[in-house]
């Protein structure tokens, strides 16, 4: 069953900068590309680091006010104060830069984003070159989705083949993303694997599992596990 990647909803035309871009150059290329970060990138296109509007505005924040240095200065401040004086991407940069690949799955990529805490991550191919970069509101678009289009892969991938169900033994609705699977087959873990491989299926948001089995296997591989039969 094919779920959808990060190769499938990225952006192959990256903005990227050098580690000589100039400030200037930076905001120029974040503005006219309506896009709030860049990679920095070296000759081979490996990403060395990510230059965001955050890291450009400590500029704006501090200017006019006198460079102060503390004698105990934090980290965030020392990191603040040295990207108001930079003046080049090398500098700028964020690094290193949280990056992913174009196999990589939707979910890992949204947990990634989520424990780094970015809005975007880079996408490298195997030699480590950016081909790439999506973002929060790209993996969003798996939702977008039609509810035919869902069922369509229930039915086909999941239903018919992986469990090699027949026909008319289980039916599939699905609203708004949410996926209903309802009717009879005849193993407990054939009901609960159907339900866990729907919910795999891109695009769907939740699952109604109201199959109705004939056999609770779960509970007679529980009491003995040698002569149980394995779930196909």
């Amino acid at each position: 069953m094919r779920t959808w990647q990060v190769g499938d909803v990225m952006t192959r035309e990256v903005a990227a900068v050098e580690e000589e871009t100039p400030y200037r150059q930076i905001v120029d290329v974040l503005i006219r590309r309506g896009v709030s970060a860049v990679p920095v990138v070296d000759g081979f296109r490996r990403v060395l680091g990510v230059v965001s509007e955050a890291d450009l505005l400590h500029k704006v924040e501090r200017a006019g006010q006198p460079d102060e240095r503390r004698v105990f200065e934090g980290r965030r401040r020392r990191i603040a104060r040295e990207k108001a004086d930079a003046l080049l991407a090398r500098d700028l940069m964020t690094a290193p830069a949280v990056t992913t690949c174009p196999h990589a799955s939707l979910p890992a990529a949204a947990r990634l984003m989520g424990r780094e805490e970015v809005k975007r991550l880079p996408v490298l191919d195997d030699l480590g070159r950016l081909v790439g970069i999506v973002t929060r509101s790209d993996l969003l678009r798996v939702h977008l989705r039609t509810d035919a289009e869902i069922r369509e892969d229930v039915v086909q991938e999941v239903l018919r083949r992986v469990l090699a169900v027949r026909d008319g033994l289980v039916t599939v609705q699905v609203r708004d993303g949410a996926v209903t699977l309802d009717g009879g087959l005849d193993r407990r873990s054939a009901v609960d694997l159907a339900g866990r491989l729907a919910a795999q299926v891109s695009g769907v948001v939740q699952v109604h599992n109201t199959i109705a089995y004939d056999v609770d296997d779960t509970t007679l591989r529980e009491l003995d596990p040698v002569h149980a039969t394995p779930v196909a």
